[in-house]
């Protein structure tokens, strides 16, 4: 059993940190409302996403077994409960607060909500290409492998599904391990797994009953995936960083703002040098300057 008696350095209250990690968050609460964009894509961008896998991993049977004898105090001291409470308030308050607008959004503006995103994954897969070391011939075919399924995968047709508990309950524990991977959309799982707009409509009806079923499903699929996740960042980063660019480049499908009306997930070029062109390449390029400025002040920080 690990030790405990270690104060990790995230249970340290500091103020500043706990409306960083809110406002982190936030941002991956409602990059995961999307289809095609992954709260695991921003947790990178953030320079949070090592931290937040590491996090997570804590939560085993050690946690379980304190809990069990009410040990709360040894709980608090073994997992980073300020830094993991203050993303998960982030990403719920996101869910809560931007679900509607989202969905709105999407009905009535989907280019520009598309433009935007696909701006910042963009930016995404270059910051993730400088993290790859000792670039191979292995490396670039796994990157070409890697984004060929995603997109494949981005383009498979949605199912219809039943909306019976055990179902919920799947596409929780499979949504999840999504979510917290660069590159691949929960959102979009969910909407191949037919189950995207019935979960959006639970969060904005408050459907407690059913986000109940998919939370708890999602906390044993996450529980886990993240041990081999981070199993694989360890023991074979290059290659999994590798991987996981080739997702980001495939699911850019998804993002692209000119898709065909008659087949979806059919990028298109625009028909001409129009006024809604011209502003959706301007919505791409801050897209992808905040990913650029947000990954300059995350090596500022670490490097202070």
């Amino acid at each position: 059993m690990p030790s405990i008696d270690n104060k990790n350095r995230s249970n340290r209250f500091n103020l500043k940190k706990l409306f960083s990690n809110i406002g982190a968050g936030i941002c991956m609460g409602a990059a995961d409302i999307v289809p095609g964009v992954s709260g695991g894509t921003m947790a990178f961008i953030l320079g949070i996403y090592q931290e937040l896998i590491d996090s997570i991993k804590l939560i085993d049977s050690t946690t379980i077994r304190l809990l069990l004898k009410l040990k709360f105090k040894e709980v608090f001291n073994y997992i980073p409960w300020q830094f993991l409470a203050s993303l998960f308030f982030g990403m719920l308050l996101s869910v809560v607060t931007l679900s509607q607008f989202i969905e709105d959004q999407l009905s009535s503006n989907p280019t520009v909500i598309w433009s935007f995103f696909f701006g910042l994954v963009l930016a995404s897969v270059v910051t993730i290409l400088k993290a790859i070391n000792n670039w191979s011939t292995t490396i670039i075919i796994l990157i070409m492998i890697s984004s060929v399924v995603s997109y494949a995968i981005v383009g498979a047709a949605p199912q219809n599904t039943p909306n019976t508990a055990w179902f919920i309950f799947l596409s929780g524990a499979i949504a999840i391990n999504a979510m917290i991977l660069p590159g691949i959309s929960g959102a979009y799982i969910l909407v191949l797994l037919g189950k995207y707009k019935y979960i959006l409509s639970a969060v904005n009806s408050r459907d407690f009953v059913t986000l109940t079923i998919f939370l708890i499903g999602a906390s044993i699929g996450l529980a886990t995936f993240v041990r081999m996740l981070s199993w694989l960042l360890q023991k074979h980063r290059n290659i999994c960083m590798s991987v996981l660019t080739g997702l980001m480049i495939g699911s850019l499908r998804k993002l692209w703002p000119w898709q065909s009306t008659n087949t979806p997930t059919h990028p298109i070029l625009p028909s001409s040098m129009s006024y809604e062109t011209i502003t959706v390449i301007g919505i791409i390029s801050i897209g992808i300057s905040m990913v650029l400025l947000l990954h300059k002040i995350s090596n500022n920080k670490k490097e202070t």
